[in-house]
């Protein structure tokens, strides 16, 4: 296998035989089993154990970034990407020896996690970041180095996108900046492949492994086959890699608009292990650069644009509710992205308040300056998740116009149980449920296991985890006892009759008072979870990137039409009984009968490029940039800001061309 991942987003996806138990037995054609993009899951912690040899070997890295940094002359202060940098042993490596700024990119969520942990585990300068080879997230003329090592190149089926990959690479880099790839030697491997093999990986895991070149000799095919001395058969799984030769690679390198290429040599990795090294046993390694001009910078005419405000949580301060309190490298890269989506919207101005030491006195300033807030301080003041309701709330006393729900809305859809108990007033089905306060001691389950348990008041999955479902009275006192000491909280519990039907959410972008955009309905896709794990998506599932729930998919629910249309009418009616503004997040699920239960309702929900919101949208073929328009342009309509024939053609434009599954209407 290679050992780093090529970075793709999911376009369309084959069969993916890689499921925990399963194995296809003999086969007489590995090319017509290979995923169209493999590399979305097969970068796991298994891939670390299965190619550990080489991939976790600290001498080896370390011997090819010496030969690396010497054949680039590279400088401490030279900026370099390491692209497709897997779990980021070159990246940390530089950084090791001196380099000041390095960055990595790769697709797998799970090895960029493994790559922050451990450069905030050794104090190293080196950021990763989860993206596209084929749309790099950077600015022309930012790199004097990029780097595709550890045959990371050729994953893709057809060669026009690694040409994108490499155009993409020449735009990022500055003026004469070099390249370097390290990929296979197709010529040896085409002569010296081997067919069939096996290894103990470590004292529990063996492989076993078949080889084919495919029907037209451009790739070679691989499958490997992962049992556990325990558990059996643990993997099953298939992958491919195009086997450029010099000459190949060099009118590809041309295509793409790169001057001065040159070949290095060879390399071969001194494994301990000694066995199959499979693409790894011998590369080439190219050297290229960038002849191109300095990319001109747009100058922009002026126009009238509205001045907006985004609030955001205050980064300075601990957050109870992230992994160790603090804002990582993921929130500033999802911060990044919002910047980035926001300066596509021409018409406005945008500026950003996140010190929560001064903002009282920041918002201050804005009154009667025509500004509009847009408010994505879910985090609430100073990251307080129960003063969520404060900044909205000195914005009403001010008089500043702003988007999202207010402080009586927010105030009420933090309080569970206040919510269940206006959707029964309203005749809208609820999971059973009961209450305990932090004072009782004794209390009977008034209807049957299995049940979960959950803090009444709380947001981002915080307090529920697998152990927050019980199966009996002991599971029960052990999930409450987490809660209060665990994650030491100290006000009511809220325990539910645990629904094992879908887990569903709809997004509404507007106001049903005037016009709303429903986005299609997204249900949690389980079945990657090992089977004797609860069905829920929890704070694992949103927080651990080693969790099994970090596998969890949101896919297109798939519905009945009745129940599609009850669920739609119940969330309208609870956002305007609730005074919802602007757009809201309501989360369902289906009991063993198929009927739909409110779990709860979220104003104000996640913003981030990836959140549940923007992955409705991204089904609908709303882009986040659009998302983000719709919302802004919802509330200024909303506060006579916009006239309302112009937000509904901007509404109307932004879904005419979408796919099935969205609804859009007007307040008669």
């Amino acid at each position: 296998m290679n050992k780093k991942t090529c970075v793709g987003r999911p376009t369309q996806r084959r069969k993916n035989i890689k499921q925990q138990g399963r194995t296809l037995g003999p086969i007489s054609n590995l090319e017509e089993h290979v995923p169209t993009e493999w590399w979305i899951s097969i970068f796991n912690s298994l891939y670390l154990r299965t190619d550990a040899d080489v991939v976790n070997d600290q001498n080896i890295t370390s011997q090819e970034v010496d030969f690396f940094s010497k054949i680039l002359r590279l400088s401490p202060e030279d900026k370099v990407l390491d692209l497709c940098c897997g779990q980021g042993r070159h990246s940390l490596e530089l950084a090791r020896k001196g380099l000041k700024y390095v960055e990595g990119l790769d697709r797998s969520r799970y090895l960029i996690q493994k790559a922050k942990l451990s450069a905030k585990k050794e104090g190293l300068n080196v950021r990763f970041r989860e993206g596209e080879a084929r749309k790099l997230l950077y600015l022309p003329d930012t790199f004097d180095v990029v780097m595709i090592l550890g045959n990371s190149f050729g994953y893709f089926e057809t060669i026009q996108d690694d040409l994108r990959v490499l155009k993409e690479v020449l735009r990022v880099l500055k003026p004469w900046g070099k390249l370097i790839v390290d990929v296979a030697d197709s010529e040896y491997l085409r002569e010296h492949f081997q067919p069939r093999s096996w290894e103990w990986t470590d004292k529990k895991h063996f492989v076993c492994r078949e080889r084919s070149l495919s029907l037209d000799g451009q790739r070679l095919i691989s499958r490997e086959v992962v049992s556990h001395v325990h558990k059996g058969v643990i993997a099953d799984q298939f992958y491919a890699e195009r086997l450029y030769t010099k000459e190949g690679l060099t009118k590809l390198m041309k295509e793409a608009g790169f001057s001065d290429i040159t070949f290095q040599g060879e390399f071969t990795p001194n494994s301990r292990r000694n066995q199959d090294l499979g693409m790894m046993e011998r590369r080439i390694i190219l050297t290229t650069r960038a002849r191109k001009d300095w990319t001109p910078i747009r100058r922009k005419t002026k126009e009238v644009a509205r001045n907006a405000v985004v609030i955001l949580g205050d980064p300075r301060k601990s957050d109870p509710l992230k992994p160790y309190s603090i804002f990582d490298d993921d929130d500033f890269f999802t911060i990044d992205q919002l910047k980035t989506a926001l300066r596509e919207l021409k018409n406005y101005r945008f500026t950003y308040l996140d010190n929560h030491s001064t903002i009282i006195q920041d918002l201050r300033k804005l009154v009667g300056k025509g500004n509009l807030v847009f408010n994505l301080c879910d985090e609430g003041y100073n990251n307080d998740p129960r003063k969520e309701l404060h900044l909205p709330a000195l914005m009403e006393s001010l008089d500043i116009p702003y988007t999202g729900g207010g402080p009586q809305c927010l105030a009420c859809c933090y309080d569970k149980s206040l919510v269940r108990g206006i959707a029964k007033e309203m005749g809208i089905p609820v999971p059973e449920a009961f209450f305990i306060k932090p004072e009782d001691v004794a209390f009977e389950l008034p209807f049957d296991f299995p049940a979960i348990i959950k803090p009444n008041f709380g947001d981002a999955s915080f307090g529920i985890t697998q152990r927050s479902m019980a199966n009996n009275f002991e599971g029960l006192l052990n999930s409450i006892s987490e809660i209060r000491e665990k994650f030491g909280y100290g006000k009511p519990i809220l325990i539910e009759e645990f629904l094992t039907g879908k887990d569903l959410s709809v997004g509404i972008i507007g106001n049903p008072s005037d016009s709303y955009t429903v986005l299609p309905i997204i249900e949690e896709d389980y079945s990657m979870l090992p089977a004797e794990l609860p069905r829920i998506c929890g704070y694992e599932a949103k927080w651990c990137p080693d969790s099994p729930y970090w596998k969890i998919k949101s896919v297109t629910a798939e519905l009945p039409d009745e129940t599609k249309g009850l669920i739609v009418e119940w969330c309208l009616k609870l956002f305007e009984r609730l005074e919802c503004r602007d757009y809201a997040r309501f989360d369902w699920r289906l009991d063993a009968g198929d009927n739909p239960k409110l779990l709860e309702v979220n104003p104000n929900p996640g913003w981030c490029w990836d959140g549940h919101l923007a992955k409705m949208a991204k089904i609908a073929g709303i882009t986040y940039v659009e998302l983000l328009k719709m919302i802004l342009q919802a509330a200024e309509q909303r506060l006579g800001l916009l006239e309302q024939t112009t937000f509904e053609k901007n509404q109307t434009e932004a879904v005419k061309t979408r796919k099935p599954g969205l609804l859009s209407g007007k307040k008669i």
